[in-house]
C-alpha cells in the first residue's frame, strides 16, 4: 500500500513538473497579446506588423491583435507601450523613427528609447523611396533637383509624420541637394499617399513597401531609393548615391520592443519566436516582393545595433537642423 501511494505521489509530482515545464516553455499559450503599431493601418509599419502578428500567434499559441495608434511620428504609440505593464502582453512594432530618430528630433519626448523598453528583436529593413506625382516634370533625380531649384519653396513633400525616416531622409536630401521643398507631415503614410495621388502634394519620401503598388501601376514615379544598393523589386530605380550624391544612405527598420522590466523568461520566449519568424521562408515570401528585407537580430547584438543607430541618426538630425517641439 505504501509503495502504491508513493508511486501515485511520484506520478503526480512528475505530472506537475511536466505541466510547470510546459508553462515555462509556452508562457503566452492561450493569452492575448496586443501588438501596437504607432501608425495608421496600411502604412509601411503596418505592412510589416500584419504577417508578423499572424505568425507570432501561431508560434506562441496565443492571440495577437494589431492595434493602430498613430500620431507624433510614432511617439504616441511608443509612449503607450512604455507605460504598459511589463507582462509581455503589450508589444510595440517599433521603427527607426520611434527608437533611433525621435530621441534627437523631439525636444520633449515622453519616453526614453532605451531605458523604458525591453528590446526583443529586429525583424526587417527597407529603403526610403522618393516618389513624385506623374504630373511633375521630373523623371529622374537630376531633373527633380533642377525643378525644385527653379520653383523656390513652392513644392511640397509629404511624410508619415515628423521624426519618421521619410521626414528625416527628406531633410537630409534637401541639405545635400541645396533645395528648399516644404515638409508636410501626416499621421501616417496612408493619408500622405492619398494626398500625393490626388496631387495635393507633389513628392513623398517613404519606405518602399507603402508606395510600391502605385509605382508598379504607373500612378507614381519612383526616382530614387535611399539604400546602399538598388532594390530588386524596382531594379531600374537608382540609389540616391549613384544618382549624384555619393555616400548618401538611409534605411528604415522595424523591430519589436516590450515595456522595460519584462521578466527574462518572457523576453526570451518572445525573442525566440520573433527571430524564428524573421528567418522563415514564409515571412520572407510576404515581405521580399514588397521590397522589404527580413532581418533577424536579437539579444546583445540588437541592443548594440540600436545604440549605433541612435548615434548615427542623432548626428543626422543635428546636421540637418531638423527639430520638432
Amino acid at each position: 500500500m505504501w509503495r502504491r501511494q508513493f508511486l501515485i505521489l511520484a506520478a503526480a509530482g512528475a505530472s506537475g513538473l511536466i505541466r510547470s515545464g510546459a508553462a515555462e516553455a509556452q508562457p503566452f499559450a492561450g493569452k492575448q497579446i496586443r501588438l501596437l503599431v504607432p501608425f495608421p493601418a496600411g502604412g509601411p509599419t503596418d505592412i510589416v506588423a500584419r504577417p508578423l502578428s499572424q505568425m507570432l500567434a501561431d508560434e506562441l499559441k496565443c492571440t495577437v491583435l494589431v492595434d493602430n495608434r498613430g500620431g507624433a511620428g510614432g511617439s504616441l504609440g511608443a509612449d503607450m507601450v512604455a507605460k504598459s505593464a511589463p507582462d509581455g502582453q503589450t508589444l510595440l512594432m517599433a521603427t527607426v523613427g520611434t527608437h533611433a530618430i525621435n530621441p534627437s528630433l523631439y525636444r520633449k519626448l515622453p519616453y526614453d528609447a532605451v531605458k523604458d523598453f525591453t528590446p526583443i528583436a529586429l525583424v526587417a529593413m527597407a529603403p526610403v523611396t522618393i516618389v513624385v506625382h506623374p504630373s511633375l516634370q521630373a523623371n529622374n533625380l537630376a531633373e527633380f533637383v533642377a525643378l525644385a531649384k527653379s520653383r523656390g519653396s513652392s513644392l511640397n513633400y509629404g511624410s508619415a509624420g515628423a521624426g519618421t525616416p521619410g521626414h528625416l531622409t527628406g531633410e537630409m536630401f534637401k541639405a545635400a541637394a541645396g533645395i528648399s521643398i516644404q515638409h508636410v507631415p501626416y499621421r501616417g503614410s496612408a493619408p500622405a499617399l492619398t494626398d500625393l495621388l490626388a496631387g495635393q502634394i507633389q513628392i513623398m519620401f517613404d519606405p518602399l513597401q507603402s508606395v510600391l503598388s502605385n509605382v508598379q501601376a504607373g500612378k507614381l514615379k519612383a526616382i530614387a531609393v535611399s539604400s546602399k544598393a538598388r532594390s530588386s523589386v524596382v531594379s531600374n530605380v537608382p540609389t540616391i548615391a549613384e544618382a549624384g550624391y555619393p555616400g548618401f544612405e538611409t534605411t528604415a527598420w522595424w523591430a519589436v520592443f516590450a515595456p522595460a522590466h519584462l521578466p527574462a523568461a518572457q523576453a526570451t520566449a518572445l525573442a525566440d519566436g520573433v527571430v524564428k519568424i524573421a528567418r522563415s521562408d514564409a515571412f520572407r515570401s510576404k515581405l521580399e516582393p514588397l521590397g522589404v528585407v527580413p532581418t533577424a537580430l536579437a539579444g546583445q547584438e540588437f541592443s548594440e545595433f540600436q545604440r549605433a543607430e541612435l548615434a548615427k541618426w542623432g548626428k543626422a538630425v543635428r546636421d540637418s537642423g531638423a527639430s520638432v517641439e
